[in-house]
């Protein structure tokens, strides 16, 4: 297997915060119990968790009517199973690639667990109570060319309902079939997708039906958190979340002040009158502000009695949801990516305060998936896959730089000392004659190199142009490795890479799961 580990320092984007969790966790520590990757940690959470027998049997009875005959759920059933836990929004046909990664990299802890004598189970929460249908209505796909395609769908839903449970009316089927011609496994793929997505279904019901087709066999637990027993058994916990809300709030803006104090960011925006909650009403999710013990829903006034008579109908926000899903699980880990790690560091006085307890924060394995050809047009240009992280046209004046012929190109660098070095002799000389006529070199100096430099992209575009296929390499490293200047695994769907290279792909990555590496992996396959 060829595989490259890359920092995640190297990659666009990369927060502070999360370079220093995964490279310098004592940095960090004060807002997290526990650093990534300690085996022995893991295993002193597990034999330490306390987890109510009473609740266990409720939760693993109302994840076997949703899971069926799992035999993870009859795991989780008996005493001291703990969970490794991870989720994503219910997104159009498994959403961004690493919604497979982050469960491949939940299952791997798990087994690593009980292959070391501790009983787990990888759990994925389906984030069906978020309510932007604008991040979850749509997926990218690519060509054989490795050109971005854009697939939407449309479904019954309006503002301010949860996206989970609203009803999928148009599926771009056809689409995704036109988009994946001329893929080896195209038929295969679609058929799954046509089997696991259909007009009717709620869009939670087809991302969990088409996940779980795709990782059958690797012993995943799902969770629906709008499934009714769920919400009533989290409802003590919300219960207590609302008494202490007052507390919370103000823990929450000291540890948002003390991130931004330490050179991090704040990932949630919290503020004063920030609520934790959102209310469920009539199949809406509405958002609340708080002032005092008093909660709004634009003019509409409720008490907190009124809050505290149903708290089933309450849904939390980001920062209480980690919270909510470790007292309905037994969880000794999380895995999530960069925002979501962020989410904790701010939600982590909310567990000191309501649970007592927090579980590892493991950041998900990160992969960017090489073809063969892909790896070939790396080598052949002596390019970093950095450089792909640049964009198309930037990508492309990298390629030209490495087509002109070395002897042209240290001509070109030779004439620049060289007028660089002459001119600023005679700069140095005229400055004692006449400091005007200096101050005329230096400029015709500067106009000099600068035309020396345009002829010498002029020169490199020129080999571009005779080198066509040069412009048809860089496209096809763009578009596969870094898609309108995102990286693959937060743009394209996992789809069109199983279309290509088929079902056996999963396999591969887990395999690469193992390698122990924080770093963003380089997988070609």
């Amino acid at each position: 297997m060829n595989r490259v580990c890359l920092p995640q320092t190297e990659l666009p984007g990369t927060s502070a915060l999360f370079r220093d969790y995964v490279y310098h966790f004592d940095r960090v520590a004060r807002f997290y119990d526990h650093a990534p990757g300690d085996e022995a940690t893991l295993r002193r959470l597990a034999a330490t968790l306390a987890y109510p027998d009473e609740r266990r049997m409720r939760v693993a009875a109302s994840l076997r009517r949703y899971n069926g005959d799992s035999p993870a759920v009859a795991q989780l059933e008996l005493p001291e199973t703990v969970a490794v836990v991870t989720g994503q929004q219910v997104g159009l046909f498994s959403g961004p690639a690493y919604t497979v990664y982050k469960a491949l990299t939940a299952v791997r802890m798990a087994r690593n667990l009980s292959g070391h004598g501790i009983r787990a189970v990888p759990v994925f929460w389906l984030a069906t109570e978020d309510h932007d249908f604008a991040e979850i209505d749509h997926a990218h796909t690519f060509d054989v060319l490795h050109r971005p395609q854009q697939l939407k769908a449309a479904g019954d839903w309006t503002p301010g309902r949860p996206v989970g449970p609203a009803a999928i009316t148009h599926i771009p089927l056809d689409e995704l079939r036109e988009s994946l011609e001329g893929f080896l496994y195209r038929d295969e793929v679609v058929n799954v997708v046509e089997e696991t997505y259909r007009t009717g279904k709620t869009f939670g019901q087809a991302f969990h039906d088409l996940l779980r087709r795709l990782l059958a066999g690797y012993g995943i637990i799902f969770i629906d958190p709008m499934e009714a027993e769920i919400r009533n058994i989290a409802a003590p916990f919300l219960a207590d979340a609302l008494q202490h809300a007052g507390e919370l709030s103000a823990r929450i803006l000291e540890r948002s002040e003390a991130l931004r104090d330490a050179g991090y960011h704040a990932q949630v925006h919290f503020e004063a009158h920030t609520s934790l909650f959102f209310r469920l009403e009539n199949g809406n999710r509405r958002a609340l502000r708080r002032h005092d013990a008093e909660y709004y829903h634009e003019n509409r006034k409720l008490t907190l009695e009124e809050m505290a008579s149903d708290p089933a109908a309450l849904s939390p926000n980001a920062l209480l949801r980690p919270v909510m899903q470790d007292y309905l699980l037994p969880t000794v880990a999380y895995v999530g990516g960069p925002a979501e790690l962020a989410y904790l560091a701010q939600s982590q006085v909310i567990y000191h305060q309501l649970l007592g307890r927090m579980p590892v924060a493991q950041p998900r394995a990160g992969f960017t998936l090489l073809d063969e050809r892909s790896r070939s047009l790396l080598d052949r240009y002596g390019l970093p896959v950095t450089d792909c992280f640049l964009g198309e046209e930037a990508l492309r004046e990298k390629i030209a730089s490495r087509l002109v012929p070395q002897q042209i190109d240290r001509l070109f660098e030779q004439a620049g000392a060289t007028v660089s070095a002459e001119t600023s002799r005679l700069e140095t000389a005229l400055k004692e004659f006449d400091p005007t006529l200096a101050e005329a070199m230096a400029r015709s100096k500067a106009k000099i190199l600068y035309q020396l430099s345009k002829n010498r992209r002029k020169t490199a575009r020129e080999a571009l142009r005779r080198e066509h296929r040069v412009s048809e390499g860089a496209a096809h490293l763009s578009g596969l490795l870094f898609p309108e200047k995102h990286l693959q695994e937060r743009y394209y769907s996992i789809l069109p890479f199983l279309a290509k290279h088929g079902s056996g792909l999963l396999d591969t990555v887990y395999e690469a799961t193992q390698s122990g590496c924080p770093d963003h992996i380089l997988l070609q396959v």
